[in-house]
């Protein structure tokens, strides 16, 4: 299954602020469930692309959202392997 075309709906900032809040809730409360974190970061990641889009709302701009957020989530596993990688090897 290819699912590349969703590349193009990835809005690059709001993956960034996704990315940085997603951390902040995964390291930093622990209240919150981990299992919880990619849907929060779903929600966000729409919101924050709805008012950054707020002029021209559409269903694109929801998606865009959607994929932002969960993608973060996926970027966020994906660093911290690599990270971890880094540190067995030295």
């Amino acid at each position: 299954m290819n699912v590349t075309f969703l590349n193009e709906y990835i809005n690059l900032v709001v993956l960034g602020i996704c990315l940085c809040l997603g951390y902040v809730i995964k390291n930093s409360l622990d209240f919150i469930s981990n299992k919880y974190i990619p849907l929060i970061m779903l929600v966000i990641g729409t919101l924050i692309n709805i008012l950054v889009n707020i002029s021209n709302f559409s269903a694109t701009v929801v998606l865009g959202g959607m994929i932002s957020g969960l993608a973060s989530t996926g970027m966020y596993e994906a660093l911290r392997s690599f990270i971890k990688g880094k540190e067995k090897e030295e």
